[in-house]
């Protein structure tokens, strides 16, 4: 019986790149050529041949990087050996990731680049499942994918099915989310398929702005091909199959060829948790034009018509938590800064349906609460909110939900039947 060749004796029977002492290996760090240019220190995490058959290229992790920048390279951008090699053209390989920073730099720079924390920096629970968590989702095999008229790079693993999971890039309807492997299906799938909006029905439109609600139960695949495209960009997104007790709120920009999906996000139809919102997306070519807050706000809206308060579900990713906060601060400093008398952090909580908590940890980052006698107090004068609002982090949202365009009936909650106490004599 023939023996199973071995991944070097392959290597060396077709030629492909990486052979001999040059070898780079699984498990091993190098230094290795970013996307920019910069080198950095960076673990193999897997080798694969490439898509023309001719040679290996190699997943890579960014030391000090988020794991959403994680990606496949060829071997020229690998440095096996630098020993000796102090600069490149004049300047320091690693640039200024050596240099001593302060605790406070640290933490801004991490903030901005979205830098994980470490184990040793995580409480032991919370670094044992990171730790799962990244053996389950360690090799990013999708990367990229076609919807509608963008290809758009992929941020991390997402459980496709696995047919379609090893592919290099898929193919998605921006209007079913139904996922193909070839580019001719794709086209084939287009001509037949006769819809230019999402599932569900549509209950917001201002301009071009528009929002359906689907219901997790009434389009199961829809909604599962939804969590599998969003895992694409989530980290820490954990639901994929178990849609039905959820509903979706999809949010597309309409032109005159159909309704294209930019964000959504999910919500419990029965939250023990009080969260209004479960999982929160906008797609990368939709980033940092307000579409973010925009979700945001309409969770909020549809809480203020259940006449509830709500919260995010925890954790959030780095860049749902600067959206909320940067929302959070925008809603109560409109409100502060015309508000004359007395107000408390309940009476702010009933105004917006933002929970207690999330109010308070916002007016402390504004240094807009004190705690005196037991209790959060608001000290603000109307200088020092003008003064933040002047801030281009709390500037107004571009996009802002109207309420008279809400078209929305909040769900009839179960009446939960009285316990009666039986009196025996």
């Amino acid at each position: 019986m023939q023996e199973k060749q071995t991944d070097e004796a392959k290597e060396a029977g077709t030629g492909l790149a990486g052979t001999g002492g040059d070898q780079v290996e699984v498990g091993g760090t190098y230094m290795v050529r970013r996307g920019e240019g910069t080198w950095c220190h960076a673990e193999i995490i897997q080798k694969r041949i490439n898509d023309t058959g001719k040679e290996y290229e190699y997943y890579v992790h960014y030391e000090n990087h988020n794991r959403r920048l994680d990606e496949w390279v060829l071997r020229d951008r690998v440095m096996v050996s630098y020993d000796g090699l102090e600069a490149e053209n004049g300047h320091d390989l690693m640039g200024d990731a050596d240099r001593k920073i302060t605790r406070n730099q640290k933490r801004k720079h991490d903030e901005i680049n979205h830098v994980q924390k470490t184990y040793a920096e995580m409480d032991p629970t919370t670094a044992a499942l990171e730790k799962e968590h990244e053996a389950l989702t360690k090799v990013k095999y999708i990367d990229r994918i076609q919807i509608g008229r963008f290809e758009i790079d992929t941020w991390y693993f997402s459980p496709y099915p696995e047919e379609y999971g090893k592919c290099s890039k898929l193919w998605i309807c921006e209007y079913t989310l139904k996922y193909m492997k070839y580019e001719k299906t794709y086209q084939a799938h287009r001509a037949e398929c006769k819809l230019n909006q999402p599932a569900g029905k549509e209950i917001y439109r201002k301009g071009s702005a528009s929002i359906y609600e689907v219901d997790g139960k009434e389009n199961k695949l829809y909604c599962q091909n939804l969590c599998l495209l969003a895992k694409l960009f989530l980290d820490h997104k954990t639901l994929y199959f178990d849609v039905e007790p959820f509903m979706f709120y999809i949010l597309c920009e309409v032109d005159k060829y159909g309704a294209h999906i930019v964000g959504y996000f999910s919500k419990e139809k029965e939250s023990p948790d009080g969260n209004n919102v479960a999982c929160i997306l906008t797609l990368p070519p939709y980033q940092r034009k307000g579409y973010g807050k925009l979700l945001i706000a309409f969770s909020y809206e549809l809480s203020k018509m259940e006449q509830v308060v709500g919260s995010p579900e925890k954790p959030l990713s780095d860049l749902g938590k600067l959206s909320y906060r940067s929302y959070w601060t925008w809603i109560l400093l409109e409100i502060l800064k015309d508000f004359r008398g007395t107000l408390s952090i309940k009476d702010l909580s009933a105004m917006t349906s933002i929970t207690e908590t999330d109010i308070i940890s916002t007016l402390q980052s504004l240094n807009l609460v004190k705690y005196w006698k037991g209790q959060h107090v608001i000290c603000v004068t109307p200088k020092l909110v003008e003064e933040h609002l002047k801030s281009t982090e709390y500037k107004r949202p571009r996009l802002v939900v109207d309420q008279a365009h809400i078209k929305w009936t909040p769900p009839k909650k179960p009446i939960k039947a009285k316990k009666i106490s039986l009196c025996h004599t």
